[in-house]
């Protein structure tokens, strides 16, 4: 009721007279429904009419699907680069034999020892150690004084050189790869020779290690350390791979396997079934529904054609309004707020990208859509059977469309949305956002029962879908709360959690009120308690009633010593001053008041009761005595400038400040006199015209003295006399 009265003071002036102002007002409203609309189709461009169906792995099919025409099902790209990767794996890696490596070998060995003879031969003996090394460094080779001085000795050069020649010509002239040219080889290799082409085991190629063992047979000095050495120093430095590994021909030779594989996983034949009635779906038939789909739309003109975009958009806007005409039936005034309807359409949008998102993911996975989300702001906000409307709409609207056709997302959006719309009617502690986390969580579970159940989903399955509706309920409440402050902002609304911000007496205005003013303040408090319980008596908010009711007299801060509560006894400075200004400076309270709240950023649903709890009464009391010198005084300077009431929450705070304040006077307060003064104060109030806007019906305003008459007697009720002998006050208490 607190809100309907909140959204029913900001839409009150909203509302055109004329016939052209009403057309650009509902012009607007209709603006909303077509950007949403088109926004959806933007979100997901497949078409929502069911052309054909397409059902979930696992789902039992409802319809037999035949093929239409022949179609083709391509292989997703993931798959097919596996395919292609593991056939690519099988080709032979290509080596080819090189005779030109060989020749090489030999002529590099004669040159050496052509130039180490040489070097032996020219110039004094006792340096041709010198001149071997150099000789051999020339040729990239380091050797010892030991191995310098070994080859000065023509014999032992000459069985060096046959050896290596013979090497060379033997084993290199069959084939020899390098070391490790062979390490990442599997299985079979392809050998070239010539124009010839032969499969060998990768194992069976011969390379340098190989080389080195059968050399041994041809050593010329094995005895010798220095000449052991020598010998293979001089074989590793004139050695070529004769057989090499052709990359281009081995990376040809693969690409051709690659191209090979085919793009397409099935070929449809026409009037072939897909699917039979009742038949279980299993990972082909998903597939090949999924390719019809798609081939089908590729055959209207896409997704694109002006005439498959105009349908869609009508499709969503139909959706759309049907949840406008119940917001025009049932809540006028929220139709009248601008403001809300957008907050509306953001939402829509929010939970409308949410589900593009996680409808695009393979596969689809509906129990992350947050319709939850938009549930628990609207319940916040508004009422929880807006809210559960609004959830229904969007679950119809999410599960219409293409990416979810086939899939749970209407039944788990209906389910979710649900649950979140009455999970949050009341949110005043931490602990209740708790609860509203676990009846989602819990409406969840119960949904994903239910689908695992019928459709025979493994456990598995089922406890991964009650996983993500977990992350789906947590999230949306988290980011619902976040959220919120903002929404409040955007709307106007207070609501329950900013109220429980305000009505921390650590506030400024408060702790100025206790300390600057503490008539006032203990005022203030004593109204607080019979607004609150007059306001729960009748549906309205107490909490509402309660805070608005802390901040209902902060204007009187400015100069709190011209307010009867807080003078001494004695002492009223407006003896001083003439009626006039008395009453100016009583009037401006209101004023004041205003303006602190504006300073303060205090909510309208707030602010409101310090206009409004004052109405348009008059200040009675200087009005008389202004009459006592002048017979005609100008009335409207001796009255408070209102509006009065406007909400069901202010007109009980303009009522209890009349009757706390008058009951205070009471000599002698029993309950039949505080009755008779509640009785008296709320019948000036209606006959002065101040619950004229209010929207209280006659009964609740009986329920409303109710109130009243219950929290005073209980506040009055008669206490016992204690001896004076033993510290105790009497009725007669004198002081000493």
């Amino acid at each position: 009721m607190a809100l309907r009265d909140q959204w029913r003071r900001m839409t009150s002036h909203e509302v055109p007279a004329r016939r052209g102002d009403r057309a650009l007002y509902h012009a607007a409203r209709v603006a909303l429904i077509i950007a949403l609309a088109m926004t959806t189709y933007a979100l997901f461009p497949s078409s929502p009419a069911v052309e054909s169906p397409l059902f979930e792995v696992g789902a039992v099919a409802t319809d037999n699907v035949i093929a239409p025409f022949a179609f083709r099902v391509r292989k997703s790209a993931p798959d097919l680069q596996k395919e292609r990767d593991e056939l690519a794996a099988t080709g032979k890696p290509i080596f080819v034999y090189s005779a030109a490596a060989l020749d090489s070998s030999v002529r590099s060995a004669e040159a050496i020892f052509r130039d180490i003879s040489r070097a032996v031969d020219d110039g004094d003996p006792r340096a041709a150690a010198a001149r071997v090394r150099q000789a051999a460094a020339r040729h990239g080779i380091t050797l010892t004084e030991a191995e310098a001085e070994y080859l000065t000795f023509r014999g032992r050069r000459l069985a060096m050189r046959d050896a290596l020649e013979r090497v060379l010509r033997r084993w290199l002239a069959q084939g020899i790869a390098s070391s490790g040219a062979t390490d990442d080889v599997r299985g079979e290799a392809i050998v070239r020779r010539n124009d010839e082409e032969r499969n060998v085991l990768a194992d069976s190629i011969s390379t340098f290690a190989n080389l080195i063992a059968r050399a041994r047979q041809y050593h010329p000095d094995a005895s010798s350390s220095i000449g052991d050495g020598l010998y293979y120093k001089l074989l590793s430095s004139v050695f070529r791979p004769t057989i090499v590994l052709d990359r281009a021909s081995t990376d040809r030779r693969r690409q051709e396997l690659r191209a090979s594989v085919s793009e397409w996983r099935y070929e449809v034949r026409e009037g072939e079934k897909i699917v039979g009635e009742h038949e279980v779906v299993g990972r082909e038939e998903h597939d090949k529904l999924r390719a019809l789909q798609a081939e089908m739309e590729r055959r209207t003109g896409g997704e694109r054609a002006v005439g498959r975009v105009l349908g869609s958009v009508l499709y969503n806007a139909l959706v759309l309004t049907i949840f406008g005409i119940t917001i025009v039936l049932f809540r006028p005034q929220l139709y009248r707020s601008y403001r809300a309807l957008t907050l509306l359409t953001l939402l829509f949008a929010v939970v409308l990208m949410a589900a593009s998102v996680f409808g695009h993911l393979r596969p689809p996975r509906p129990e992350l859509v947050p319709i939850a989300l938009a549930a628990v702001m609207l319940t916040i906000l508004f009422d929880a059977r807006i809210s559960l409307i609004a959830a229904m709409i969007l679950a119809v609207l999410v599960g219409g469309q293409g990416v979810f056709r086939g899939t749970n997302a209407l039944f788990l959006g209906l389910v979710g949305g649900a649950a979140a719309a009455i999970s949050v009617q009341v949110l005043r502690r931490r602990e209740q956002i708790v609860y509203a986390v676990l009846t989602i969580f819990g409406a969840f579970v119960l949904a994903d029962l239910a689908l695992g159940l019928i459709l025979d989903w493994p456990p598995r399955d089922i406890l991964v879908s009650i996983m993500w509706g977990g992350a789906n309920a947590l999230g949306s409440v988290a980011l619902a709360m976040f959220l919120l402050p903002v929404a409040e902002r955007l709307t106007g609304i207070t609501t329950d959690l900013t109220l429980l911000e305000y009505s921390n007496f650590n506030h400024q205005l408060l702790r100025r009120l206790m300390m600057e003013a503490p008539g006032t303040f203990d005022h203030t408090m004593r109204m607080a308690n019979l607004v609150e319980a007059a306001c729960n008596a009748i549906g309205a908010n107490g909490l509402l009633g309660r805070v608005g009711t802390y901040f209902h007299d902060i204007g009187k801060l400015g100069r709190p010593q011209f307010f009867v509560e807080n003078q001494p006894k004695g002492r009223n400075p407006h003896d001083k001053l003439k009626p006039g200004a008395s009453a100016q400076i009583i009037r401006a309270h209101i004023r004041e008041g205003l303006e602190l709240a504006a300073e303060h950023r205090i909510p309208r649903a707030i602010s409101s009761f310090i206009p409004e709890h004052h109405g348009t009464l008059s200040i009675s009391y200087f009005l008389e005595k202004a009459r006592e010198r002048d017979s005609a005084p100008n009335t409207m300077e001796f009255t408070y400038p209102g509006p009065i009431p406007q909400s069901a929450e202010t007109a009980v705070c303009m009522l209890a400040d009349g009757v706390e304040a008058s009951a205070r006077v009471l000599s002698d307060p029993t309950p039949e006199k505080i009755r008779e003064v509640i009785d008296h104060i709320v019948r000036m109030r209606v006959d002065q015209g101040q619950m004229r806007d209010a929207p209280l019906t006659q009964r609740q305003i009986e329920m409303v003295k109710e109130a009243f008459a219950r929290v005073l007697t209980g506040k009055y009720h008669s206490r016992i006399d204690y001896p004076v002998s033993s510290g105790g006050v009497t009725s007669e208490f004198a002081s000493a």
